[in-house]
């Protein structure tokens, strides 16, 4: 299974590779790092690996506790397959899915951003649900009021999430992670921009309209 681990880290010399040793010893194959963010002397990158299904995740965590300034923010499973380029795929799809384009949008954010589930509803409350991904809750928990532009936050249920108004559409969408640690702000500008190209689609608005008012 591929699983994604958020490190904090030295920003020096030599950190890195004792992670990745400390890694593979443990037996994941370690197959794309990102850095997050670096200041102050740390830094926090992403970690994505094939671990074996039958191994337990805390040997991830217990193989990293040797490593000198290591801290591990979080483990969970993620569907982003490494090296590719999974928003320009979802971003043609969805140019030509015309009253479907919102829903393809949403059914593939869980994906794109290794979460759990997506929604979508009006942006005044109570919110109506146009449409939420596979695992979505009912009823989704929309917060009362929508920031003015997308925020990321974690509840007191435990729940990550990332709020995000749509506002040309009047409609405010809601990405979750149940697992793992909260949404990043590099993670929450990388949903900003997918959104800003999505709402620039000339056939985004006109087919969201048609889906709202429904038959006839």
């Amino acid at each position: 299974m591929l699983l994604r681990l958020r490190i904090t880290l030295p920003d020096q010399p030599g950190s890195l590779g004792r992670v990745t040793g400390a890694l593979g010893v443990a037996g994941a194959d370690i197959t794309q790092i990102v850095v997050l963010e670096r200041g102050g002397g740390q830094a926090v990158d992403d970690v994505t690996v094939f671990w074996p299904d039958a191994s337990p995740r805390e040997l991830l965590t217990e193989s990293l506790r040797e490593v000198p300034g290591v801290t591990v923010e979080g483990v969970w499973g993620t569907r982003e397959a490494p090296g590719t380029y999974p928003e320009l795929e979802i971003l043609k799809y969805v140019t030509t899915a015309g009253d479907r384009a919102l829903a393809t949008l949403i059914d593939s954010m869980p994906v794109l951003f290794s979460a759990d589930w997506a929604a979508v509803g009006t942006e005044e409350e109570p919110h109506a649900l146009v449409h939420a991904s596979w695992r979505a809750p009912s009823p989704v928990p929309f917060p009362a009021e929508i920031p003015a532009r997308p925020t990321a936050a974690t509840l007191g249920t435990g729940l990550h999430v990332i709020t995000a108004p749509l506002p040309p559409l009047a409609l405010a969408l809601l990405l979750a992670r149940a697992e793992g640690p909260a949404f990043h702000r590099i993670e929450v500008h990388r949903l900003t921009r997918i959104l800003e190209i999505f709402l620039t689609l000339p056939s985004v608005e006109r087919g969201v309209a048609r889906r709202l008012r429904g038959p006839g």
